[in-house]
């Protein structure tokens, strides 16, 4: 078990960039980079990236600290760099998982073998809140429930990674990780010039064929694919925006649809279209009123019905949320060993449940140690930090666990790894961490790479954008740089990805583009 005795954990991480008394191999090239580049020039880009985000209108809503909700994301502009070696064990570690947590659910709406195997207690699955009844006994098309899966990564060391969270139910995020890119390719083309990048640009014509590969049985031609939202007011809905335009689909809402004799067609000017594959981004609760709550009116009513005859499929499957659920995580890695008989490449996190006495009794001892989590709560909230907490926060949890012990789940503080961030003191080291992106359909796909999120306060060990940190640009870089300017995979020269474009640049930069700072 990691070690729970370190409170300030910044000095004790594992620094991406430095390490051993000198720069790390992928660092190489960005060390000298930013030493040519200097505080000034940095800080005037990460002005223009502001400015950026705020044309282009890349923002998060927050509803629950007044004032004006939609936000900046703040974006740092110094990447995370990952070597191609480092990327390919974490992406062989990712489908492993993703295709066991996959199994489980076919198992748990199924036969229900791990249960009766004795592998995972049946009130964690049988009684979980997630758990649809509607799903029971039913297989989505292509039997795939997890169509997108963004899985959340922390580093610890050289060769130590371990998934903190998996998120199957609506994950965010990936329109951060390509705006990242693009704001990246238009501030630093210096930067790209001096490394082979893989890219990433590549995500939605990804995203689109997972989804068609997943058409239901009774899909007439090529599929039509539509992404579902709530509205405006979900403080996702520049992401549900941005990825029906980058895969050329529609954006609908719930009034938008209707369903006729089983099957779901879109209101258009020209009449009633047919929609074979919905990318939602609802909740389960919403989905359907006649299925699950009755007064959601962002729902389709009869939809439940349209998909268990064959006639739409839905990504994710509804139900899904079960496998990312924080009381199931601990049992993951056995969900690898029962159904793939294979050994996890990716750990788990050393993990608590408070409803165990032994487990409630150690982490009521050790509240000032350990980070304890709600066990279905997401985004950062509903967490205690423990060595950064006050005794009266720490006391109010403790309260808390001792009245509901079954809501709550608690994890060592890791020393998460830190990387190079534009700070106000200068280049300093922060905490992150990583989500990739799964897209299993047909295949397993996944761009290289991923959203890091940083956390933006010295010493914080807190990513999310809703309790204050920032995001970074994820580069893996292909093979060490060839000589002379080079960009990753993309014939005929370097591809840029400009305004949902790829368009093609000339040639290299100027000479001194890095000294003058990417002018």
């Amino acid at each position: 078990m990691p070690d729970l005795n370190v409170a300030d954990r910044s000095a004790s991480a594992f620094d991406e960039m430095n390490a051993d008394g000198g720069i790390r191999p992928p660092y190489a090239e960005m060390a000298r980079f930013l030493e040519a580049t200097g505080q000034a020039a940095l800080e005037q880009k990460r002005r223009e990236a502001e400015v950026l985000f705020r044309r282009i209108g890349v923002t998060f809503a927050v509803y629950t600290e007044g004032g004006d909700p939609e936000r900046l994301i703040p974006f740092d502009v110094i990447p995370r760099i990952l070597s191609r070696d480092e990327w390919e064990r974490l992406a062989q570690g990712l489908e492993q998982r993703v295709r066991a947590l996959n199994a489980f659910l076919a198992d748990a709406y199924g036969a229900q073998e791990i249960i009766k195997a004795g592998r995972i207690p049946a009130s964690l699955v049988l009684e979980n809140e997630g758990y649809l009844p509607a799903m029971v006994g039913f297989t989505p098309p292509g039997g795939v429930y997890t169509v997108i899966s963004g899985i959340d990564l922390v580093r610890t060391g050289p060769d130590q990674f371990y998934v903190l969270e998996d998120n199957c139910r609506t994950p965010s995020g990936v329109s951060y990780m390509l705006e990242n890119r693009e704001a990246m390719l238009r501030l630093f083309p210096g930067a790209f010039s001096r490394h082979r990048i893989a890219p990433v640009s590549h995500y939605p014509e990804e995203l689109l064929e997972t989804l068609k590969g997943i058409a239901p049985p009774n899909c007439p031609g090529d599929p039509k694919v539509v992404v579902l939202t709530p509205g405006s007011y979900n403080s996702a809905y520049y992401e549900h925006s941005f990825l029906a335009d980058e895969m050329g689909v529609e954006l609908v809402e719930g009034a938008d649809l209707f369903v006729r004799d089983d099957v779901v067609y879109m209101r258009t000017t020209a009449g009633a279209q047919r929609v074979d594959v919905i990318y939602r981004r609802i909740d389960d609760d919403f989905l359907d009123p006649e299925a699950f709550r009755p007064d959601s009116a962002l729902g389709i009513p009869g939809l439940m019905a349209a998909y268990r005859a064959g006639n739409v499929s839905l990504a994710n499957a509804p139900g899904a949320g079960i496998a990312d659920d924080k009381a199931i995580y601990p049992y993951v890695p056995e969900m690898v060993r029962f159904y793939l008989k294979e050994e996890p490449i990716l750990a788990n996190v050393p993990t608590f449940m408070c409803e165990r006495e032994a487990d409630r009794d150690y982490v009521l001892a050790n509240l000032d140690k350990l980070v304890v989590k709600l066990a279905r709560g997401s985004g950062g909230y509903g967490m205690l930090v423990g060595p950064h907490a006050t005794e009266e926060q720490r006391a109010d949890f403790a309260a808390r666990i001792r009245a509901r012990p079954g809501d709550y789940i608690a994890q060592p503080t890791l020393a998460l790894s830190t990387v190079p961030t534009l700070c106000e003191e200068g280049v300093e080291p922060r905490h992150v961490d990583l989500r990739p992106f799964v897209l299993f359909g047909r295949t397993v796909r996944m761009v290289p790479g991923g959203l890091t999120r940083v956390a933006l306060r010295k010493g914080s060990l807190v990513v999310n954008s809703s309790q204050g940190g920032g995001t970074k640009d994820t580069w893996v870089l292909d093979e060490a740089p060839a000589e002379g300017p080079v960009q990753s995979q993309g014939p005929g020269g370097m591809v840029q990805r400009m305004g949902g474009m790829e368009q093609r640049m000339a040639g290299p930069p100027p000479a001194n583009d890095s000294a003058r700072g990417e002018g």
